[in-house]
């Protein structure tokens, strides 16, 4: 791929990000920074080949691609980033995105014009600082509410890891600000994926994201879809009365 058929592709992207993806808070990547293309741009516009007729792309593909401006790099995980943490309706055979035609290793490029699905577009970290944090962290006396793990210490699941607190979302639908914080080990996190609603001690007290179904045993989603058939059942004949 030349460089005019990447600055072609990435016009194109551009295009679609303003028209459909910057009010969803989806993250451009910058084509170049400092003369030098960006990973993050350089997967998107090989991912982006010929869309809307997107393809396939195994990793190691990708990682060749990538490859050719950065000959050091040997793992690519710039499209899995580019999914849940930025946005990007990118499908990975890997992260169980329910696209039966993506095998372990696969991406896809889905859509230029819908977001990841469950993507908030919080900032996750970093718009909270100064006292607070560590008031906060203080309170927690420097433990991760979910794990207990001790930040400046081994992990207590992953011992090998110094454990460093970060700010956790309590609940990930509402912005990252005072009130909605617990500290939280990059381990527990990370895990979470946006997934779940916390209490100020750390324990899940509800779903924030309802594509976590997806993940439970089929015993487990038929309890799930009677308990809530009933539910708007009941809703719905109460509506009929009125």
């Amino acid at each position: 791929m030349n460089e005019q058929k990447i600055e072609e592709i990435y016009n194109m992207i551009v295009e679609y990000y303003n028209k459909f993806l910057k009010v969803q808070n989806v993250k451009l990547p910058n084509l170049k920074i400092k003369g030098k293309y960006t990973k993050d741009a350089l997967t998107l516009i090989y991912l982006a080949q010929d869309y809307p007729n997107t393809k396939t792309i195994s990793k190691s593909e990708l990682t060749r691609f990538i490859q050719q401006y950065y000959p050091d790099v040997n793992d690519v995980q710039q499209a899995r980033h580019l999914g849940a943490q930025k946005g990007w309706y990118i499908g990975s055979g890997t992260r169980n995105d329910n696209i039966s035609t993506l095998n372990p290793g696969d991406y896809k490029l889905i859509s230029l014009e819908v977001a990841y699905p469950g993507f908030t577009g919080q900032k996750r970290i970093e718009n909270v600082t100064g006292d607070f944090w560590e008031d906060l962290k203080r309170a927690y006396n420097y433990r991760c509410a979910t794990c207990g793990s001790k930040e400046g210490e081994p992990n207590y699941n992953w011992p090998e890891t110094i454990t460093k607190l970060q700010k956790g979302h309590m609940d990930p639908n509402k912005p990252l600000e005072e009130g909605n914080i617990i500290p939280q080990c990059e381990k527990c996190n990370r895990a979470d994926r946006n997934y779940w609603v916390y209490d100020s001690k750390g324990r899940v007290v509800k779903i924030a994201n309802a594509k976590v179904i997806d993940n439970c045993s089929l015993d487990i989603q038929k309890q799930i879809y009677e308990r809530l058939a009933k539910k708007f059942k009941t809703k719905n004949k109460k509506s009929d009365q009125d």
